[in-house]
């Protein structure tokens, strides 16, 4: 009796033994997912460019002399920091400044001549009104005397109103030729650093053709004003206005610079590209740390802030499906598809609204073979 009992129990073992390994083989194959919960966390809506950005000076200049000839001066070399209105370059104008010299001499001359003629005016003048009262009074002299000086001192006053005129001349001839003289200098509109120098001593330069840009003499820059230029795609355009804050990155630069803010947004739409048309919005970066090591011509990229929330249930955006699903993992492990309201978007996180609640187990790894809905998943450890 003993006996036929373990005979028993030992049956029982095996036969429990097959069934679990007929059900376990029966449980559908399952694919190993990463998990995520929905958290609390700050969720910021942004912008960026489409296309890279520059870093631009708020003033540049390229600058040429207004007429052709030889370089005659340099004033400035590379790199040279200049104030407004100095002189830095200058072609030959030799013949021109002789020419204002000579001016200038005709001017002592005139003004020499018309001292002359007016005094001899102003004393021809005294001469008849003398003759006029001993006419009226005395009758020493005949009215014909009287008429004939008269005529006289008329005379010589238009003679010192032509010496006059002729000084007028002379100077606005002065001016013509200081004007031409003018032409051959290039001057500083601005404080600012010689960016480049595309001309040498002795070499024959000429102002640029209409519709045919050539280098210019001289790249001015004014370096202490900076601010990044970037294309924005024209569909986020509308959303940016002015005053909003802005982060800049770059390529020559690790971490990102955040005190920007949107100075300027184009009022026109850029068609470089049939496909990709957009709108240049500019950004100012306020903090003297963030504009340290900035140069113009650096790349950049904008990233402007249209809203943000500290405290917001948020989930990654790449565990986001079209039309705002996700992929929640049940208890059993069956993945299935469920709906929720988004808020406020970026590349890296969606705001919650509603339809998904914090502990929720929403798969990550949604691009992966086998991963959808009614499939079987455990989480990857």
């Amino acid at each position: 009796m003993i006996l036929s009992g373990k005979k028993t129990l030992v049956i029982s073992i095996i036969v429990a033994l097959l069934i679990a390994v007929y059900f376990y083989n029966k449980q559908p194959d399952r694919v190993d997912v990463d998990i995520v919960t929905p958290e609390k966390g700050e969720v910021r809506s942004t912008v960026s460019n489409t296309r890279v950005g520059t870093v631009k000076a708020c003033r540049r200049a390229y600058l040429a002399p207004a007429t052709g000839g030889q370089v005659a001066v340099l004033h400035v070399k590379e790199g040279d920091s200049v104030k407004q209105n100095q002189l830095l370059l200058e072609v030959w104008n030799k013949d021109m400044k002789a020419q204002v010299k000579l001016q200038d001499a005709q001017i002592r001359a005139n003004r020499a001549a018309a001292e002359q003629a007016c005094q001899l005016g102003a004393g021809a003048e005294r001469e008849a009104d003398r003759l006029l009262r001993l006419q009226k009074f005395d009758h020493i002299v005949s009215e014909e005397q009287v008429d004939i000086k008269a005529t006289g001192a008329r005379a010589k006053r238009a003679s010192c109103n032509a010496s006059l005129e002729a000084i007028a001349v002379s100077q606005a001839n002065r001016d013509a030729v200081q004007a031409a003289v003018e032409r051959t200098l290039v001057i500083a509109p601005f404080d600012g650093t010689v960016a480049e120098i595309n001309a040498e001593l002795g070499e024959f330069i000429t102002p640029s053709p209409p519709g045919i840009p050539t280098l210019p003499a001289i790249d001015l820059l004014d370096v202490s004003c900076l601010y990044v230029s970037a294309p924005i795609d024209e569909v986020d355009a509308p959303q940016i206005k002015t005053g909003m804050s802005a982060c800049v990155s770059l390529d020559a630069f690790t971490d990102k610079r955040c005190s920007g803010t949107v100075s300027r947004i184009a009022p026109y739409v850029l068609e470089k590209e049939k496909q990709a048309r957009t709108v240049e919005v500019e950004v100012k970066l306020t903090d003297p740390k963030d504009l340290k090591g900035l140069l113009p011509g650096y790349s950049a990229d904008i990233e402007v802030l249209l809203a943000n929330k500290p405290e917001a249930l948020r989930v990654p955006a790449e565990a986001v499906l079209e039309n705002n699903r996700v992929l929640l993992m049940k208890a059993d492990g069956l993945l299935e598809e469920r709906s929720f309201k988004p808020g406020l978007v970026n590349w890296n996180t969606v705001e919650v609204l509603s339809g998904l609640n914090v502990g929720d187990k929403i798969v990550l790894s949604v691009g992966r073979e086998g991963v959808v809905a009614g499939a079987y998943a455990r989480e990857k450890k």
